[in-house]
């Protein structure tokens, strides 16, 4: 049998093939592969048997020169090993498989520069969304640049989606999924104030981010709608980590005997106290409340058991990858999701001393 050339190698099947093969126009093939605009199902199918039997592959990239989007949904994170977006990437990676798209993973390390040159990155590559997940850093650098890009994602066909943070303004075309982190904080501080506790620490505050703004607000509202006065120098800053929690947790039962509970910023920061109490001989929650926020799996297999502030995370997720996709003046581009307290074994009114 003789050999293929080179040629003959090289040579693939063209959009003109498929549609020769199917017997309908390039353009049906064009809005088949788009599938942006509406087409007999009969027709599709035809489409997408020929494009099977040629063993025809989209040119990605030809189609991003030309303007469309790739078919990629971009998810943009802080660590993916963190469990609060592990869990809201799964989210968006079941919604975007149901929606037939690529999910292509970014991580930023928790540097708002990277994360902005990531954004910018996935525009130049036309993806067809950008889902940037976590708390936003306040400054206006920042701000502006996240404007700018949603501006710019817009005007290519693509979609910012900004999940778990506020929107940059009400003018940016960007769709939002946040869920209710006031609220939630709002709600936990109320619980601990009504079981009694008066010095409560907040463990995790950290500088520049949306996400403990908007917790440190429900903390201190809870605090003066039960005329409780805030005790600012027990608002610690940390990371939103379990070694975090660990040191802040030694330090301040070594410097402080008045504090009654700790609302820890986040479960992961809640395990770390549960952690440094143990080894300090400190029962909970007979000597100290602790609570979270997150309700992420952990949270229930703690010793014991984490009273905490639930988030939808796959939710969440689900949300942001369907909102973006199926944009329309009928469906909203602003979404607030609900958030509640689980309550199990780690609070209880503070001992008489």
């Amino acid at each position: 049998m003789p050999k293929k050339s080179n040629a003959d190698t090289a040579k693939r099947p063209t959009i003109r093939d498929v549609a020769a093969r199917a017997g309908v126009s390039v353009p049906t093939v064009s809005r088949v592969l788009a599938g942006n605009y509406p087409v007999a199902p009969a027709t599709r199918s035809k489409v997408l048997r020929a494009m099977r039997d040629l063993d025809y592959v989209v040119n990605a990239h030809a189609r991003a020169l030309a303007g469309a989007t790739t078919k990629t949904v971009a998810f943009v994170v802080d660590d993916v090993t963190g469990p609060f977006y592990a869990y809201i990437a799964r989210g968006v990676e079941q919604q975007a498989a149901s929606e037939g798209r690529l999910c292509l993973l970014c991580t930023t390390h928790g540097d708002p520069e990277r994360e902005l040159a990531v954004v910018e990155l996935m525009r130049e590559q036309h993806a067809e969304a950008v889902i940037v997940v976590g708390g936003a850093w306040d400054n206006e650098h920042y701000q502006e640049r996240m404007r700018y890009f949603a501006t710019a994602l817009d005007r290519s066909g693509s979609r910012l989606v900004l999940c778990g943070r506020p929107s940059p303004g009400d003018d940016v075309p960007a769709t939002v999924v946040h869920y209710d982190n006031e609220g939630g904080a709002y709600a936990m501080a109320s619980h601990l104030l009504s079981a009694g506790h008066r010095r409560i620490c907040y463990m995790g505050f950290g500088e520049g981010l949306t996400t403990t703004d908007e917790r440190i607000r429900g903390f201190k509202r809870a605090h003066a709608d039960h005329g409780v006065e805030v005790d600012e120098s027990l608002i610690l800053p940390g990371s939103f980590s379990k070694a975090s929690g660990h040191e802040l947790t030694r330090k301040l039962i070594a410097e402080r005997d008045d504090v009654t509970a700790v609302f820890a910023a986040t479960d992961m920061v809640a395990a770390g106290v549960l952690k440094a109490l143990r080894e300090a001989g400190v029962s909970v929650p007979e000597d100290m409340s602790v609570v979270g926020f997150d309700d992420i799996p952990l949270a229930s297999d703690l010793t014991p058991a984490l009273t905490t502030v639930h988030v939808p995370h796959e939710q969440l997720g689900r949300e942001a990858v369907r909102l973006a996709l199926h944009r329309g003046p009928e469906v909203e581009d602003r979404v607030v999701l609900g958030t509640h307290i689980v309550v199990r074994e780690t609070v209880a009114p503070p001992r008489r001393k």
